[in-house]
């Protein structure tokens, strides 16, 4: 979202997830702006105000036992927790250490060991699978191996107690990895589909290990589509068996082995996610049902009925009758990250920091608050952030910590996935929310929580950049599609919700990184993450018509995509995705200005106009541009924000800039000479 002259009101960026209550408040800092070109400084007041969200944010699930075991999301350490049912305590915990998050949670057959893989920013050469042995649980994890694919989305334990781990890394196909217990040793087994970009789901029994992949990230570009193969452990090959009525989703989600069948499930994108059933013993002989959900995940069993959960709640899935029901729920259960069926209860672990149990026959549920039972409620890292003169909103995962300026205080509010990038009109929030979630809106003066303002097309998932245009009167959201590649620029009028989706504006293989606006113009910054065709392209587009009026091509020195774009007068600014700097005259249609800021700009960036000037923040640094010169001068040195999701930076409504300086939110007052 970006700063406009034109707009003289309150503002907000925001991005998503978080639970808990936190406070705020703390000592004023002083700072002298460096300059790095000549520029005269300033006095800079850098004001500390806590920690930005503070939550027990979580991954993973799994029932052993009367224990649900919990992987953290984002938080620093990594950690599995120990939830007692019984008493509905937090009992244990083991620190891993490593990585950013543990998606992968498996268990022996005989429930004494819990394996555990990690997800992790950058191969940082750490072991990524650890072994917790459940006898000894005042005893921490064990680092037990690595495998070459960065991070473990998936593991399966066999009968015979080998483990099989399935995840990815960007730019290479994954692998099916297989750990001996006996021997200590991780086994890369081979690649079953080289078109794949991520593997998600991985079931193993005595004779097969079952691997599901497919483009959940990184679609598009001849990425392909969901693949299910069968490896045979004895003769070590691997067969596609993929049913081909899933082989338009984008790819595999789950994989569950209930006695004699294989319980399949993909995600969605634009069909809805597919949920089959196959015999162990002939593999062709299957069933697969269409379900209403963009995801199907979280698989567990009981007798002929086969649960389920969605981005929307709880389905069961009769084996007999091929029927499709909902389970009922009062309330929302978010985003759900284990769910487990034991003596006609069924454990739900949701995204929003809590435990769920719901009795199959009665209906009733308990809820129990994580951080109440003694989860750890420590900081994350956030997905985004934003302010107006009441407000700062400061995002992480399946919620929004709004900060009170006028009391300090902090309360966690509850929004699905994550608002990558959001605006507040008149006080009321507006934020474009992944995966496939939309449009979200927030008035803090009647809502309890935030609540779905309008749908967009599920493939284009991934909204990344928010701005309003008040010629038009329309929110202008850029987004990527994950599973399609390319993106789109939606159009929401606030008061009215009437909207319009344009799907790859710029190209097929560039998705839309930045939106800005001038006098009812949008102009778009493409980003191509693929390694075919241009990147960069700059596109100006009337967002009532849905026409292109013109576009530009990058200069040749700036080789990647666009991170960020503001507008300050005739001039668009923006960086890309390497610190290379350009500025548009918009008036002429050409780039009139170029300059290399790696030293500050390392990777992705965040814009913002305010009191006439042009700021910006990386992942390391605060720094602003000259109106005149365009020269560039450090406001705040090492800032080196805890981001998840790229750094964002915002102003309030009076030019107070609000970031983040490690996890914790800081507001800086600059008033350059210019």
């Amino acid at each position: 979202m970006h700063s406009s002259p034109s707009m003289g009101r309150r503002r907000l960026l925001m991005a998503g997830g978080a639970v808990g209550l936190a406070a705020a408040a703390a000592p004023l800092l002083t700072a002298t702006a460096q300059a790095t070109a000549g520029a005269p400084s300033c006095t800079t007041r850098v004001t500390d105000l806590g920690p930005g969200i503070e939550q027990f944010a979580l991954m993973s699930a799994l029932q052993v036992g009367d224990t649900v075991y919990i992987g953290s999301r984002n938080l620093e350490p990594t950690r599995v927790i120990a939830f007692h049912l019984p008493t509905r305590r937090v009992v244990s915990q083991t620190v891993l250490g490593t990585g950013h998050s543990i998606q992968a949670l498996a268990a022996d057959a005989t429930g004494r060991y819990l394996y555990a893989g990690i997800l992790t920013k950058g191969d940082e050469g750490r072991p990524n699978l650890f072994r917790w042995d459940l006898t000894t649980p005042e005893k921490p994890a064990v680092c037990i191996g690595r495998t070459e694919d960065r991070d473990i989305r998936e593991l399966a334990v066999a009968p015979d107690g080998t483990v099989y781990a399935v995840g990815g890394v960007p730019g290479k196909a994954p692998a099916l990895w297989m750990y001996d217990p006996g021997t200590g040793k991780v086994t890369k087994l081979g690649i079953p589909d080289p078109k794949a970009t991520l593997a998600r789901a991985v079931a193993a029994t005595d004779t097969t290990v079952f691997f599901g992949a497919g483009s959940t990230l990184a679609g598009g570009d001849g990425a392909s589509k969901a693949s299910l193969y069968a490896y045979d452990r004895a003769a070590g090959t691997f067969t596609n068996v993929t049913p081909p009525e899933m082989e338009a989703d984008p790819s595999l989600r789950e994989l569950l082995v209930v006695g004699d069948r294989l319980v399949v499930s993909t995600a969605g994108s634009v069909e809805p996610a597919k949920l089959a059933v196959m015999d162990l013993a002939d593999l062709s002989s299957y069933t697969v049902t269409p379900t209403t959900g963009k995801v199907v995940k979280n698989l567990t069993a009981h007798g002929d009925t086969i649960y389920f959960a969605t981005e929307a709640g709880l389905g069961a899935y009769a084996t007999a009758t091929g029927a499709i029901t909902p389970v009922p729920f009062d309330g929302d259960l978010g985003e759900i990250w284990g769910l487990d069926h034991a003596d006609g209860t069924l454990t739900v672990v949701s995204g929003y920091g809590f435990v769920g149990e719901i009795d199959t026959a009665t209906g009733r549920s308990v809820v129990t608050d994580l951080g109440a039972a003694g989860a750890p409620v420590v900081p994350q890292t956030t997905m985004g952030i934003a302010a107006d003169h009441r407000y700062v909103y400061v995002g992480g995962n399946n919620g929004i910590a709004r900060h009170d300026l006028r009391t300090g205080t902090v309360v966690n509010l509850r929004a699905p996935g994550e608002a990558k990038d959001a605006e507040v009109l008149d006080g009321v929030l507006y934020t474009g929310q992944y995966s496939s979630q939309g449009m979200w809106t927030y008035d803090p003066t009647t809502d309890e929580q935030p609540r779905q303002l309008a749908a967009f097309p599920s493939e284009q998932n991934r909204p990344l950049d928010v701005c309003y245009d008040a010629v038009n009167r329309l929110l202008l959201v850029g987004a990527q599609s994950d599973t399609e590649g390319g993106g789109s620029l939606w159009t929401c009028a606030p008061g009215t919700g009437r909207k319009a989706a344009y799907i790859d504006p710029v190209d097929p293989n560039q998705l839309v990184r930045a939106v800005a606006t001038r006098d009812g113009v949008a102009y778009l910054g493409g980003d191509n993450p693929t390694t075919q065709g241009p990147r960069g392209t700059i596109v100006a587009f009337d967002p009532v018509a849905g026409r292109e009026l013109w576009r530009i091509d990058l200069p040749a020195t700036l080789t990647t995509g666009t991170a960020a774009l503001a507008v300050r007068g005739r001039h668009l600014y923006g960086l890309t995705r390497k610190g290379g700097f350009f500025v548009v005259d918009l008036t002429v249609r050409r780039v009139i200005h170029t300059a290399d800021h790696r030293a500050l700009c390392p990777g992705f960036a965040a814009m913002v106009t305010t009191r006439g000037v042009v700021y910006a923040v990386s992942d390391t640094t605060l720094f602003r541009f000259d109106p005149k010169t365009f020269a560039v001068t450090t406001v705040v040195p090492e800032i080196n924000g805890a981001w998840y999701s790229g750094p964002h930076v915002n102003a309030d409504n009076r030019g107070r800039l609000y970031t983040m300086r490690g996890r914790n939110l800081v507001r800086i007052e600059d008033r350059p000479v210019i």
